[in-house]
């Protein structure tokens, strides 16, 4: 095992040029850690926004960018049991997945089916596990409800997309074009609504008989989280999931009150241990019950990952372009050992 790897590292927020790919020390194992040779790492817009110093998650320069891994286990900590070295896993962390190996603690590491390779992977560790904690811890959907589903081609979007239908929900979903609505619609939505066109909120009480949307899932923000709360039904939930807009919306408190909103908010970190309060405990047990679930409906083909494209590592740059030009359907992905 190499004592050295290679990694992206950050340093510095003001100019690109400050991130570059370096041969740095191959992270030291801890406790309780599991060692992973990287082979797929998922790439986010939340990636840029961490990389310009923007993310509510900052990290001071030098650092290495990236949360979602998987590949395969190269070591163990000595109190390590549930994992073992040639292990195929996918992984959360909060920061360094933009390199060839990771560690990680075993509690944010789960097991992956042979089924699904390692691209697909890395869908899992935080964009359907966001999804799903959000439509059935949070909010939670019952079947026969209405789901509406904002920036519904991109990962998270087409994740709520496969998971509403996955419990039994009606789903419409709003995308900027007419091939991302047709990827929406290819992976269950059973209305789609061109936002581009005119807004949503007049199409989305047409197809619910004026009583609007149970469920809200809006990774957007800005304009399109206040349309929202002009089509969510009484006793309806509204998530926001993200800022892809740029603008964090206001919420007007006597909208929530005439319609009995609720606003759910939901940071799928503090289930993984990554906030100042750690959760209660159980928590570790529900988050590896939620992924042997969403494993099943992999098997059972509700949920079926997109990946855009696949980039080496010395091309990290030109992953994140394409992440920052909006055109993504699906997921970008790293590869670090090409």
């Amino acid at each position: 095992m190499s004592e050295t790897m290679r990694a992206v590292v950050c340093h510095g927020f003001d100019r690109p040029e400050q991130t570059i790919v370096e041969t740095v020390p191959a992270p030291a194992m801890i406790a309780g850690g599991v060692r992973i040779e990287v082979h797929s790492s998922g790439v986010s817009f939340a990636n840029l926004l961490v990389l310009k110093g923007k993310h509510q998650n900052r990290a001071e320069p030098p650092f290495t960018p990236g949360t979602e891994v998987a590949g395969i286990v190269v070591e163990v900590g000595d109190d390590v049991t549930r994992f073992a070295p040639g292990d195929r896993v996918v992984a959360g962390l909060q920061t360094g997945g933009f390199a060839q190996q990771v560690v990680v603690p075993a509690r944010t590491v789960f097991a992956l089916p042979d089924a699904i390779d390692f691209d697909s992977a890395v869908h899992f560790s935080t964009i359907y596990a966001t999804a799903y904690a959000s439509l059935v811890w949070r909010a939670p959907l019952q079947n026969g409800e209405t789901l509406l589903v904002h920036g519904a081609a991109g990962a998270s979007g087409l994740a709520a997309v496969e998971i509403g239908k996955a419990l039994g929900a009606q789903v419409i979903a709003t995308a900027g074009s007419e091939e991302k609505l047709a990827t929406a619609r290819s992976h269950g939505a059973d209305l789609t609504i061109n936002y581009r066109a005119g807004g949503f909120r007049e199409q989305v009480l047409e197809a619910t008989h004026n009583r609007g949307a149970d469920v809200i899932f809006d990774p957007v923000g800005g304009a399109t989280f206040d349309e929202s709360l002009r089509c969510v039904a009484p006793d309806g939930r509204l998530i926001p999931m993200g800022f892809a807009s740029g603008d964090i919306p206001e919420i007007p408190a006597n909208i929530l009150l005439v319609k009995n909103v609720t606003v759910v908010g939901l940071y799928w970190g503090y289930y993984m241990g990554w906030a100042r309060v750690l959760p209660p405990s159980g928590v570790e047990d529900d988050v590896r019950r939620a992924f042997e679930e969403m494993f099943a409906w992999f098997g059972e083909g509700k949920l079926r990952p997109v990946t855009d494209s696949t980039f080496g590592l010395d091309d990290f740059a030109l992953a994140l372009e394409r992440v920052s030009a909006r055109k993504v359907i699906g997921k970008v992905v790293l590869r670090p050992q090409d």
